[in-house]
């Protein structure tokens, strides 16, 4: 984090990134003299209600973030800024977004925790969109321009007002992780009640090291003293995240049920003195590592892996039978994963592995209908893009023409083309086990 006293004393020549979190109410106009060399400027957690119209001069400028802030409306400057392509306004009042403020290289928008209801057409005329983050308005449709962006991946509608999907959203070619939770369309729709997760009381946990934390709460190390068994506990936090509701994570954590490439629930807990929702999982042998990092600002929908990341062709295909088989396993009980994701899978090196974190699990019918078989279509794309990431991967010369040909299949721009999972999960299945 850099200071106020730094910029104003002229320390900061040259630097490309600028981060100011320090009560800011306007924007400090030295940043100007960094306009030869600023790419990123992150003024998240200030009091910033407006930014400069001569933004623009930053030319420079790729990467703007002013979360947690008191401005209202998106403004209109930064549509004139020609290289920012990555915009983060999550957790401020915005309840207006002109169509002035989108720069014409915008590329991934975040909008998260606002009070916006309604998003101009223009928005689909920015080609080179990707990822949209907008969980957690008061959304009642989106524009039906959208259906230009050839180029969409990523969408987070959850928490919003929409009573159904577009039918242009289901025929995006490039959609692959879709969340919508929490809006009436979803909530619609009948899920099945899973009775048989028992209730722990509190009181028999004893609660040790934090093991992990994500966005939508804590993961701690805890003995369940009647078992005298160690466990995780994880305790969702109330607010948004930019997937979700994490109370609704933890019902469809719930509603998952049991597969092997799960972490097993073990209960929910009742009686939290603050009655904080929480469940008690299987502890994960610590030999197991996560797949992949999440994504960077410049890789944008796509997961960072390690330099050095190898895989035996046994244990790609057998990660990849293990995510085609737990991914068929929640299709079958109405859940769509919606972030589908190496970042999210944890591996051991025998090539077992755990898909995790249901932030952005939605709700569907069973029934096989268009809609339904679309959405699960869109989340086979994801399957697909990992896929071709664990064979880019592969450590001997590696050609298999039936699993290339797999890959492409799940990826193809024709939504309902792609195979269901019970196909993808026996094909893989009848490949010669290495």
């Amino acid at each position: 984090m850099n200071t106020l006293a730094q910029l104003k004393a002229g320390q900061l020549a040259g630097i490309t990134r600028l981060d100011l979190s320090c009560g800011l109410t306007e924007f400090p106009r030295e940043i100007f003299e960094l306009a030869d060399s600023l790419e990123i400027l992150n003024l998240t957690g200030n009091a910033l209600s407006s930014l400069p119209d001569d933004l623009h001069r930053l030319a420079h400028l790729r990467v703007l973030f002013c979360s947690d802030n008191a401005f209202t409306e998106l403004p209109e400057c930064l549509g004139q800024c020609a290289k920012l392509s990555m915009i983060g306004f999550k957790a401020n009042q915005i309840s207006h977004v002109p169509a002035a403020a989108l720069p014409p290289q915008l590329r991934w928008l975040i909008l998260t925790d606002n009070r916006i209801s309604q998003l101009p057409s223009e928005l689909g005329e920015r080609p080179l969109l990707q990822k949209l983050m907008l969980a957690g308005n008061q959304l009642t449709d989106l524009p039906q321009s959208l259906a230009n962006c050839k180029n969409l991946e990523l969408i987070r509608i959850a928490s919003n007002r929409l009573t159904q999907l577009p039918d242009w959203l289901l025929t995006l070619p490039s959609l692959t992780w879709l969340a919508y939770a929490g809006n009436p369309v979803e909530m619609a729709v009948e899920v099945v009640a899973d009775d048989v997760t028992p209730n722990i009381p509190w009181s028999q946990l004893s609660l040790g090291e934090v093991l992990g934390e994500g966005a939508s709460g804590v993961i701690r190390k805890a003995l369940w003293k009647p078992q005298a068994l160690p466990v995780a506990v994880k305790l969702y936090k109330g607010t948004i995240t930019s997937d979700g509701s994490p109370l609704h994570e933890m019902q469809a954590c719930i509603a998952a049920g049991l597969h092997p490439n799960l972490i097993k629930v073990a209960g929910r807990v009742v009686g939290h003195p603050d009655d904080q929702a929480a469940l008690v999982m299987d502890l994960i042998d610590p030999s197991y590592r996560n797949l992949a990092a999440l994504p960077s600002l410049a890789s944008c929908t796509r997961d960072v892996y390690a330099p050095n990341t190898r895989f035996s062709v046994e244990v790609a295909l057998r990660m990849a039978r293990g995510i085609a088989s737990v991914a068929a396993h929640l299709h079958r009980h109405g859940i769509t994963h919606g972030d589908l994701y190496g970042h999210n899978i944890l591996w051991s090196a025998a090539g077992d592995c755990l898909l995790g974190d249901f932030g952005a699990a939605s709700f569907h019918a069973t029934a096989d209908t268009l809609e339904t078989r679309a959405l699960q279509r869109i989340e086979v794309r994801a399957f697909g893009v990992l896929l071709g990431e664990l064979l880019e991967r592969i450590e001997t010369e590696f050609n298999d023409d039936v699993l290339v040909d797999l890959q492409k299949r799940c990826c193809q721009a024709d939504v309902l083309a792609r195979p269901g999972f019970e196909e993808v999960e026996a094909l893989l299945q009848s490949l010669p086990h290495h």
